[in-house]
């Protein structure tokens, strides 16, 4: 990874922003700019350099993964330390204009800061540079993803495997997790959904004690975190013979994922794209049980910009990953859901994510 040239161009970004520096919090932007991955660290990005405070635990770690900045290993807040060293190497009598990442700091945080900083610096909350920059992946990035959703892939058979009448939900979110460990997976995206029967209605229904029954829908949530970056995946299977209306049920999601895809080109808005699977579903009479957006954007985190939502005018552009995961939820009934991991490229979008979408009858 370019951690050089991408905070060169945040220091571009600061420039344009009337920001003298940026104080970075959250832990993923960090780890965008320079490659630290521990849980306590604060970086520091002025025109003149950046500086990554981390403290003693991660001393050998951030020699090993930083790069482009320096480290600096203390005994208190990162974040306060930080503040710390800009006070006292300020020059001249003008306060310098700091920005901060609003969403990632505590009010108390915030006040701690101002104490410390004392006019010399003014605190500023920060536009979301770093996350607008993430948005539109690297050939590196885009071959980390790659490889996530294909390790996620195989998860599938594993779950088609498991799912049987009686069996727990967790057992089987179990049996993937494992197989995704085996596959040299860090972690899961998420804690796995594993849904069935009237379960499947609940649009998170993480993984329960719960039997999946001797029939009904089975929504199966999962991705896994590879090399540092997320997949992200959905597949709804049925358990014994499904009727015409659960068949019907199924088509029309499917039908409005396909929509949806079909949409996803350069300069379409995410708006356009949520729209596409909301009219399927609108002629379906079933609009009023698709109560999530269409999809997101995925790398460092499972959740990213862009959103694909009514009213959200980002333009897609080539390099951008996002997920198109519409569905329709029945409370008390049943619920389906169908996920891909989509690229954005110069000519329209490329699905990342393998294997068949016909449903599955266990």
């Amino acid at each position: 990874m370019n951690y050089a040239a991408r905070l060169a161009r945040l220091r571009a970004a600061l420039e344009e922003n009337d920001l003298d520096s940026l104080l970075l919090t959250h832990l993923p932007n960090i780890h965008y700019l320079c490659g630290f991955t521990g849980s306590a660290a604060a970086l520091l990005v002025t025109d003149s350099g950046s500086i990554l405070f981390t403290d003693g635990r991660y001393r050998t770690q951030a020699r090993e993964e930083v790069s482009a900045a320096h480290i600096v290993i203390v005994s208190k807040s990162p974040p306060v330390a930080a503040a710390e060293w800009l006070a006292a190497h300020r020059s001249g009598s003008k306060a310098v204009s700091l920005g901060i990442e609003p969403d990632s700091m505590t009010v108390a945080l915030r006040d701690r800061l101002a104490s410390v900083l004392k006019g010399k610096a003014r605190l500023r909350s920060a536009p979301p540079l770093v996350e607008r920059a993430r948005m539109v992946k690297d050939a590196a990035e885009i071959q980390r993803i790659r490889r996530a959703v294909d390790v996620g892939a195989s998860l599938f058979p594993i779950a088609c495997q498991k799912i049987r009448p009686g069996a727990s939900e967790v057992a089987v979110a179990a049996a993937m997790e494992f197989e995704a460990r085996c596959a040299g997976a860090e972690a899961m995206s998420f804690p796995t959904i594993l849904a069935s029967g009237k379960r499947s209605a609940i649009v998170h229904g993480r993984a329960s004690l719960a039997r999946i029954p001797r029939r009904g829908f089975v929504v199966c949530d999962f991705g896994v975190i590879l090399a540092d970056y997320c997949s992200d995946r959905t597949r709804t299977v049925h358990v014994g013979r499904p009727s015409a209306d659960a068949r019907q049920f199924y088509a029309a999601v499917l039908e409005a994922q396909q929509a949806a895809i079909a949409a996803v080109r350069p300069g379409a808005t995410a708006a356009e794209v949520d729209g596409a699977a909301r009219r399927v579903l609108r002629q379906r009479k079933l609009a009023r049980y698709f109560t999530h957006s269409t999809g997101h954007g995925l790398g460092l985190e499972i959740h990213e910009l862009p959103r694909l939502a009514k009213g959200q005018t980002q333009k897609l552009e080539p390099g951008m990953v996002i997920t198109i995961e519409p569905g329709a939820y029945v409370p008390g009934k049943w619920g389906v859901r169908i996920e891909d991991v989509v690229l954005v490229t110069s000519s329209g979008c490329e699905v990342l994510t393998p294997s068949d979408k016909e449903l599955v009858i266990i």
